[in-house]
C-alpha cells in the first residue's frame, strides 16, 4: 500500500449529453405526455427489487481517493430543490479504473444522471452543508453490488474537482 499519494485536479465540466454518453445519460425535463423514446432513462433494474428513496448528504469536499460501482443495475441520481453539484466517473472496465479515464461533471438542478451499470462513480460533491438527492436503485445495492476502488491504495493517487471551465 502507497503512504504517499500525488493529488490529481479534475476540472468539472458542464454535463451534456454527448460528453455523459460514456457513463450512462443526463435526463432533462420534458414536456408532459411525451411519447418514451431514448431521451428517457433507460433503465435495468431486473436483477432485484427496486429502491427509489431520498438521502440527505453532508458536503465532503471536493477531494476523494476511492470510487465505486454497480454491476447489478442503473443508478439515478438527482438533487432536491434544484441544487448544481458534482461528480466523478469512469468509465465500465473489467477490472479496476484507469485513473485517466475518471472525470468530472458539473451537474444542474434541472436534470438527473443515470449511470450505466458498471459505471465507476465518487460524489456527489457539493459546497453547500446538505443537500437531499433521490436516487433509485435495487433494495440491497450497497449491501450486495457495492464495489469500491481505492485509488490511493492501488494508484497512488487523490483527486480533487475543482469548478468548471463554461
Amino acid at each position: 500500500m502507497n503512504s504517499t499519494s500525488t493529488l490529481k485536479q479534475l476540472i468539472a465540466h458542464p454535463i451534456s449529453s454527448e460528453l455523459f454518453q460514456p457513463f450512462g445519460q443526463v435526463i432533462f425535463p420534458s414536456a408532459d405526455g411525451a411519447a418514451y423514446g431514448p431521451q428517457d432513462a433507460q433503465l435495468q433494474l431486473s436483477n432485484g427489487t427496486p429502491r427509489f428513496y431520498i438521502m440527505r448528504l453532508d458536503a465532503k469536499g471536493r477531494q476523494f481517493h476511492t470510487i465505486t460501482r454497480h454491476q447489478q443495475c442503473t443508478q439515478c441520481l438527482g438533487s432536491l430543490g434544484g441544487q448544481d453539484w458534482l461528480m466523478a466517473v469512469a468509465p465500465p472496465s473489467e477490472g479496476k479504473p484507469n485513473p485517466d479515464e475518471i472525470v468530472a461533471f458539473q451537474i444542474p438542478g434541472n436534470c438527473f444522471i443515470n449511470l450505466k451499470m458498471g459505471t465507476w462513480h465518487a460524489g456527489p460533491y457539493f459546497e453547500q452543508a446538505a443537500i437531499d438527492f433521490y436516487n433509485l436503485e435495487l433494495s440491497d445495492t450497497n449491501i450486495t453490488d457495492h464495489e469500491t476502488c481505492n485509488l490511493k491504495a492501488s494508484y497512488g493517487l487523490e483527486f480533487e474537482i475543482l469548478g468548471s471551465q463554461s
